[in-house]
């Protein structure tokens, strides 16, 4: 963590702006018609339902990496000096398949989406608020490479703004 911010300072920053980003996924799929937005897609790709089925079950996964319940976080390795954000988010593709137990159920409703979408944002606000200073460093292991907890709520906030443009294309 830079020196300039402090911990209490970056988690108020990652909370507000992964609750603008949900608030702007969740209004998008509450305002997307049922029909529309459970509609089975010709290509196989997720409905806009799907979509957030799979925002809510990553933010799960997200809470559970925070708050230890997957417990997957190391103490860093002294070297370890975290890379800027924006820098491991320029090495994401455009097209990542998430792993399959991030893949929505057939079926999947609106309302279910959205209910799931609801709690899992409290649940990562929950974690995030709760993230003792001397567990921000930690790191794990993910597809973006070794990142920080602190930078999970970094991931939490470009995963959901990520597929609320994808939601935004899906229902047209």
């Amino acid at each position: 963590m830079t020196s300039d911010i402090t911990h209490d300072e970056r988690i108020a920053v990652t909370v507000a702006a992964f609750e603008a980003a949900m608030g702007r996924f969740l209004a998008r799929v509450e305002h997307t018609p049922e029909a529309v937005a459970e509609t089975a897609r010709p290509d196989g790709a997720w409905n806009v339902a799907g979509i957030a089925w799979h925002v809510a079950v990553t933010n799960e996964g997200f809470a559970g990496l925070v708050d230890g319940s997957v417990p997957l976080a190391k103490a860093p390795e002294p070297d370890f000096e975290e890379t800027p954000f924006p820098e491991i988010t320029a090495l994401v593709p455009d097209q990542l398949e998430a792993p399959e137990k991030f893949h929505p159920p057939a079926g999947i409703t609106k309302a279910e989406a959205l209910a799931r979408g609801r709690a899992s944002q409290e649940r990562l606000v929950r974690a995030l608020r709760a993230l003792p200073e001397s567990r921000g460093l930690w790191t794990v292991k993910s597809i973006l490479g070794q990142i920080s907890l602190y930078q999970v709520g970094d991931w939490a906030v470009a995963h959901v703004t990520r597929h609320n443009a994808q939601a935004k294309r899906v229902a047209g």
